[in-house]
């Protein structure tokens, strides 16, 4: 059973070393299971994109403890994303899981997630979390040891990279990473243009 130095080796590295390393793990919760076909990369204080930008609050604390450690944020009022976090201790260095697919807990996923199609159970950060029924009580999870794990898989025989989803911070940074070709991979969707202000 792989454990805390396995996971800490697939972890460590810069962040845009480790993100397409995710893409193939499979991170669990319960009886749900999900491969990891998309991923983004955010680089803490260096990366306007990221919630680290601006420094440490009490939404963003776990990014600035040890690697290994899941992040959930509420965003949009109603949605739970999550991140994990591979910086050393204090740089809040993170990975978004954006997309995946649903490999043990089917059932239980649908239930999660009702009318969806199997390929769209975990398509998209908040989507996945629900899939996999995380929420904010999740955020600092031990990755290595639970409730919420991450584990080593199989590698995309083929990874593509482009700009990451939404984002008005460094919109271009090609730091989103995905399985080629892989169907549950989310839509691409730039950052909405903000009109000029009255």
């Amino acid at each position: 059973m792989p454990g805390s130095c396995d996971l800490d080796r697939l972890l460590s590295g810069p962040v845009l070393e480790v993100a397409p390393r995710l893409l193939g793990t499979v991170i669990r919760h319960g009886e749900v299971a999900v491969r990891l076909t998309e991923v983004e990369a955010y680089a803490g204080p260096d990366d306007p994109g990221s919630h680290a930008f601006r420094g440490r609050t009490r939404r963003n604390a776990t990014m600035f403890g040890p690697r290994g450690r899941l992040y959930c944020y509420f965003t949009y009022g109603m949605h739970v994303c999550c991140n994990v976090v591979v910086g050393e201790r204090g740089d809040p260095a993170a990975v978004l899981l954006r997309a995946g697919e649903v490999v043990d807990g089917v059932e239980v996923a649908r239930e999660r997630r009702p009318g969806s199609s199997d390929r769209d159970l975990a398509r998209g950060p908040a989507r996945l979390c629900r899939a996999l029924g995380l929420d904010l009580g999740h955020d600092g999870a031990d990755l290595a040891v639970g409730p919420v794990l991450l584990r080593p898989g199989t590698p995309p025989a083929e990874l593509s990279s482009g700009p990451r989803v939404g984002l008005r911070g460094a919109p271009d940074r090609p730091w989103r990473f995905w399985a080629t070709g892989d169907p549950t991979v989310s839509a691409y969707r730039p950052a909405k243009r903000l009109g000029p202000r009255a």
